[in-house]
């Protein structure tokens, strides 16, 4: 008789931090009515190649990832997991800017104005 397999929940692709989340809780508390979550993606753009875009989202694709945070729903675009795996993506605020860092093990380099990355 042959042991019933154990399913593991596998990790996300993407660890947000504390201050990610609670950005992301802000924006879906001013989210459009439409809004079911908050995206994650990365476009072809800038000199390097891919760009990280996060965009309101109004309806789930099969192929994305969905993490469930205490604010809201978090997608990562189903074609970008794979450039996307074991990063970070923190909220970092300053007197001068804001916005989301990443920390990915992917890229392999970025343009120098920091617009984009190459895997």
């Amino acid at each position: 008789m042959a042991d019933k397999a154990t399913l593991r929940e596998r990790p996300a692709a993407v660890t947000l931090t504390p201050a990610a989340e609670r950005r992301v809780a802000d924006l879906m508390a001013q989210a459009p009515d439409d809004a079911i979550g908050v995206k994650l993606s990365t476009p072809r753009r800038g000199c390097s190649g891919l760009a990280y875009s996060v965009d309101y989202v109004t309806e789930e694709a099969g192929f994305d990832e969905k993490i469930e945070t205490p604010g809201g729903v978090f997608y990562i675009d189903g074609a970008s997991v794979l450039y996307l795996v074991g990063s970070t993506m923190d909220w970092v605020e300053d007197d001068f800017t804001a916005g989301f860092v990443f920390e990915n093990p992917n890229a392999k380099g970025a343009c120098g104005c920091g617009e984009s990355f190459m895997v």
